[in-house]
């Protein structure tokens, strides 16, 4: 079996379970699929409040093949893990999440907004003990149907290797959109990069985190660590083209 279909047969396993516990069958686009494992890397933290129905983030620690690690954050309601639980301890307990990536303009210290991404968790299985796993491999797939919303920008390393950045806009229902920023790399970043504005795109990838210090101002060498999220493309489809690149 591949990679991609073990995942997929992972991910429909923790979105079936879940379903069987709610009717919130409307929660699971299909413009916008994330299916995640890994580790819980800090306790939960309360975010917010809707309806009585209370919020927590925190964040997956995902190993790739390299051995290098991305932190994905998640938002998932108490209601999804159950209210007792979150009482206990769950850092470090090995956890298979299902959602959608958003993103929120939240507004920062300085004043100025900033586009905050989130993974939206509509089903979760958390585990005890790792020995109640089929498997323990590591999954970070992500698959979006959006609209190219900014020019694309190509550039090449000092080494020659070809990176394309693109933001994206995924449709949610009730007219809501999430802004997604992606990149891509060789020929699917040349290729991206001969699109335009406003064309309908599909791509696979990962969430991809990445750690920058943030200088205050331009004149000074204070500031702070912050992290970065993308979505690193494994292969893109112009939806007009019905063909796919990668």
């Amino acid at each position: 079996m591949s990679d991609e279909k073990a995942v997929a047969r992972r991910e429909n396993n923790v979105i079936t379970r879940q379903k069987e516990n709610s009717t919130a069958e409307k929660l699971f686009s299909e413009f916008n699929k994330v299916f995640v494992s890994g580790k819980i890397e800090a306790e939960f933290e309360y975010s917010h409040e809707v309806l009585w129905e209370k919020f927590y983030r925190t964040r997956i620690r995902v190993e790739r093949l390299s051995g290098t690690e991305d932190l994905v954050p998640i938002i998932v309601s108490d209601l999804l893990i159950g209210r007792e639980r979150m009482k206990n301890s769950l850092k470090g307990k090995w956890v298979e999440v299902a959602g959608q990536f958003r993103s929120h303009n939240k507004e920062g210290e300085d004043g100025r907004k900033h586009l905050e991404l989130f993974l939206f968790v509509t089903a979760i299985n958390i585990y005890e003990d790792e020995d109640e796993l089929e498997e323990t491999t590591n999954a970070n797939l992500i698959y979006l149907d959006g609209y190219l919303c900014k020019p694309p920008v190509y550039r090449k390393t000092p080494l020659g290797r070809q990176i394309t950045d693109f933001l994206i806009a995924v449709n949610r229902p009730y007219g809501k959109s999430d802004y997604i920023p992606c990149i891509a790399w060789g020929r699917v970043a040349q290729w991206v990069s001969e699109s335009e504005t406003g064309n309908r795109v599909k791509l696979y990838g990962r969430i991809q985190s990445r750690e920058y210090f943030k200088r205050y101002s331009a004149d000074s060498d204070a500031g702070e660590h912050r992290i970065a999220y993308e979505i690193s493309v494994m292969r893109m489809q112009r939806v007009e083209d019905l063909r796919l690149e990668g």
